[in-house]
């Protein structure tokens, strides 16, 4: 199993940790609040341990859990400690009144992130379409990737399968606007269409 590196202990944070650990992966919570992201890791009873903010996490696999509005500072903040890893970008750049998508026109906030870091990190779109509560139930879902690195992308389906997730490639990194696009849907459709947050995206193969 990887050592796996998630910043972050929010809500979205916590389901891909719990399912992470009981994956048997060793993880490691990395937050800038030390108490929460040790709450995070004692919560998980799995060996879990507490990485210094701002350090070279020891995941070769980066999980960048923290709302799009964090993002340029985190990794500001990480700087080339985060170069030569694979960087999952799970963020959905939603404006507040969910008009739309507060990224450039023609960008996602994974391609705008992948500028801020290290060249030789990989930014690997995955998990934004899932809500957290969902995912923390368990049950097999869909997870939709994008990636230019065809072995980062790799890495990741193989870490999104031993979650007991069910990973499908959408392409480079360019589609992670689309996924994005996809994720303010998946909100659109819980507060109106669905009435209920309780839905996740499914692809069925005929």
């Amino acid at each position: 199993m990887s050592t796996i590196s998630i910043i972050g202990a929010g809500g979205m944070a916590t389901a891909i940790a719990r399912r992470t650990a009981k994956a048997g992966h060793t993880l490691e919570v990395i937050g800038r609040n030390t108490a929460r992201a040790q709450t995070l890791a004692d919560q998980l009873a799995a060996g879990a341990t507490i990485g210094t903010y701002g350090a070279a996490p020891a995941g070769d696999i980066v999980i960048l859990a923290v709302p799009y509005s964090s993002v340029a500072a985190v990794v500001a903040d990480f700087g080339e400690a985060l170069g030569n890893k694979v960087i999952i970008d799970i963020t959905n750049p939603v404006a507040p009144d969910l008009s739309g998508l507060v990224t450039p026109q023609g960008s996602s906030g994974a391609q705008e992130t992948a500028r801020l870091l290290p060249a030789n990190a990989h930014v690997v779109k995955a998990f934004n379409t899932l809500f957290g509560h969902v995912l923390a139930r368990g049950g097999c879902l869909d997870a939709f990737i994008a990636a230019d690195d065809a072995q980062a992308k790799a890495r990741v389906s193989t870490f999104i399968e031993s979650l007991g997730l069910r990973p499908f490639d959408v392409g480079g990194l360019q589609m992670a606007r689309t996924l994005e696009s996809l994720g303010l849907m998946m909100i659109g459709l819980a507060k109106n269409g669905a009435g209920s947050w309780d839905i996740a995206m499914k692809v069925d193969i005929g």
